[in-house]
């Protein structure tokens, strides 16, 4: 007990060292309803043409499905806190919105370098403490691999799952890229979060799109994230004037939660800081984007994942919904996009800013906050 008990005390050090805010451990089967959870989300259609979910759902359900050695999970947290109200860019039309996780550096990148330097440690304390006879493995994971980050944190104590799906934190709000590190160590685990949204709604009354269909559930089809980042297909037109301008992502949901109170910007990565240019970049800028120019501005940013049509797509649906008339000369030359899903948008969203003959001036710009609720 005192080796693992000296482990644990070099691992807490080092996380914090790394960056990390949040750490805490559980055992490999201790969310065993996440996969029964997961399945009835998959077969009701949720995760929209996410197929990767689908695919990997025996291996994602369970840390033992991934990875049958696994005996601990080490859930890790970094914060990403805005230093600015994530909502305020709703009062400009003409220019895009991008989700405060996606303003600064890849956290992917950022948040696997520190895991892996934490794992090294871990491999070494544990020989130091326990002995040659005892070795240590452990895979790290980020987003990209089937894991059940949330979940695994809640049942780790690093906070719980809102009634938006997404991890809350006492310390640290709806702000946290989250990690495992997978080990065959036999670690004391942590006590679980409980659940303490109480009877508040903030979240679902703000999504714009009515993405809960009741609390702690999401239905991805009607997400602006999903929409805007995982769907390739032209978004639905139904939902196309809710999207405001709203370019990749959506923070609605996680801002308005009350937890926010206690992050601290102090508390999160500088690497994180947003690039002046990701904040609010003009929509006309955006629209006149080439793969060269998209490759060039997001370089180094989570958004170059979704390439040009996608973001040119996002761009020009936010421009049909400004108002702004100004918009209509870059959009014209994309109708003949050859990506058809561009054109698409583009159509679109000239028949909302062209008067019509005997009509008057422009559709006035949709809210960007207004909820649907």
């Amino acid at each position: 007990m005192k080796g693992k008990t000296k482990l644990r005390e070099l691992v807490d050090v080092k996380a914090a060292e790394l960056g990390f805010c949040a750490i805490g451990v559980a055992r490999a089967d201790a969310a065993p309803k996440a996969a029964e959870r997961l399945r009835a989300w998959l077969d009701a259609g949720a995760h929209g043409d996410m197929i990767w979910m689908e695919e990997s759902a025996a291996r994602r359900g369970s840390p033992a499905g991934l990875w049958p050695d696994v005996r601990s999970v080490i859930a890790l947290g970094m914060s990403y806190a805005p230093m600015a109200d994530p909502l305020a860019l709703a009062d400009h039309p003409d220019r895009g919105r991008i989700s405060v996780y996606a303003q600064g550096a890849d956290y992917h990148d950022l948040v696997k370098k520190a895991l892996k330097a934490l794992a090294r440690e871990m491999i070494a304390g544990a020989s130091r403490l326990h002995g040659a006879d005892a070795p240590a493995e452990l895979k790290v994971f980020v987003d990209t691999a089937p894991v059940m980050e949330k979940p695994l944190a809640e049942a780790a104590g690093l906070g719980w799952q809102g009634k938006h799906t997404n991890l809350v934190s006492r310390s640290d709000g709806s702000w946290l890229f989250l990690g495992a590190i997978y080990t065959t160590l036999e670690l004391e685990p942590d006590a679980p979060h409980p659940v303490r949204c109480g009877s508040c709604t903030r979240c679902l009354d703000a999504c714009p799109t009515d993405a809960f269909p009741a609390p702690f559930q999401l239905d991805a089809r009607r997400c602006i994230s999903y929409l805007t980042i995982e769907h390739k297909g032209p978004i639905p037109e139904a939902l196309r004037a809710k999207i405001g301008n709203r370019i990749y992502g959506c923070d609605d949901c996680l801002a308005v939660c009350p937890w926010n109170r206690f992050a601290e910007t102090a508390r999160a990565n500088q690497a994180f800081l947003p690039r002046a240019e990701l904040v609010a970049p003009a929509l006309a800028d955006l629209l006149r984007l080439d793969d060269a120019g998209f490759r060039k501005v997001f370089a180094g940013s989570p958004i170059k994942r979704i390439g040009r049509s996608r973001m040119v797509r996002n761009a020009a649906i936010a421009a049909g919904n400004s108002g702004r008339p100004e918009l209509i000369a870059p959009l014209r030359p994309l109708t003949a996009d050859e990506d058809a899903v561009v054109a698409d948008a583009a159509r679109w969203a000239l028949a909302r800013l062209e008067p019509r003959e005997g009509a008057g001036s422009p559709s006035p710009p949709v809210s960007a906050t207004a909820g649907g609720r």
